[in-house]
């Protein structure tokens, strides 16, 4: 007898797919016809399976996504936790800011958290990002402050972790829940990198509701091809801009050096953070001459 049940993709290896249907996880393949059609499961998708006694279940529709990534290959994400340490190695504002950009452009939550705060000041990141609108919890791994509020904040959501390597993702992701395991290690002086933690993209179900990810690949997006956000839409992931955007002199301004700008106006008044403005000036010239084409 056959049964429809819609469930989640937790995790995808070599075509098999693990989905959390009501309190049971099963091993499915897709259906040819998505390997046809050029579609591809990805970890997040709600999926209706097909269950038949003595067959394997099979994934026979991926239901409508909010949102998709491509590095690292997930969907419907609700939000990202951008892991940023306060030194060793140092944050980028730049690299930040394309994140969030990236982030913003999807329809994902940006959520800023500053590890090592132990062993230098936080305060100049929070000062630029927290008037902005985004939360920012400053944390320990060595004294356990802001765990408790980085949980809070992923209840019941999908969130997605991000950061450049060493900065202190899988400890923070450990004291969160135990379950975890993921390995983590000294930084490597030689490399000027932290050694590889985490090998696949996986969903790990929350105690408190709402699942996490730890994702290998996503430690410095870069927005190629497929994930860049273009030109015309810049301005509004950058969204302390929005306010000033109808007020320019020229419609056709790129709030990069133009008269009449009321976004440099802004900027120059205090009003929009410097270090924000000279990263989105460095994104626009990145994405400035991109086509459609470009494929």
């Amino acid at each position: 007898m056959e049964q429809e049940k819609t469930g989640l993709i937790l995790k995808g290896i070599g075509g098999f797919y693990y989905v959390k249907a009501g309190d049971t996880v099963y091993e499915c393949k897709a259906r040819g016809v998505f390997r046809r059609n050029a579609i591809t499961p990805l970890v997040g998708d709600h999926v209706k399976l097909l269950i038949e006694e003595n067959q394997s279940p099979v994934i026979a529709e991926i239901l409508p996504r909010k949102n998709s990534l491509i590095r690292p290959p997930m969907a419907n994400l609700d939000q990202l936790v951008l892991v940023a340490a306060t030194c060793d190695p140092a944050p980028s504002t730049l690299v930040i800011d394309k994140i969030i950009a990236a982030a913003e452009d999807k329809g994902i939550s940006p959520i800023l958290v500053i590890s090592k705060i132990d062993l230098e000041q936080a305060q100049w990141l929070r000062d630029i990002y927290e008037p902005i609108g985004f939360p920012v919890v400053l944390v320990s791994s060595a004294t356990g402050e802001g765990v408790k509020q980085v949980k809070e904040l992923l209840r019941g959501k999908i969130t997605a972790f991000t950061g450049n390597s060493g900065v202190g993702k899988s400890s923070l992701l450990n004291q969160i829940d135990r379950r975890f395991c993921l390995e983590t290690g000294e930084i490597s002086r030689k490399l000027g990198r932290g050694r590889h933690t985490t090998r696949q993209v996986e969903l790990f179900p929350l105690e408190g509701g709402g699942y996490v990810a730890d994702t290998p690949g996503f430690s410095a997006i870069q927005m190629e091809r497929y994930d860049v956000v273009h030109k015309e839409q810049l301005p509004y992931c950058f969204r302390e801009f929005e306010p000033f955007l109808d007020q320019c002199r020229f419609p056709s301004c790129s709030h990069t050096c133009e008269k009449g700008c009321a976004v440099l106006e802004a900027v120059r008044e205090g009003k929009i953070s410097r270090s924000r403005h000279e990263s989105y000036v460095a994104l626009y010239q990145e994405v400035k001459d991109w086509k459609e084409w470009k494929k």
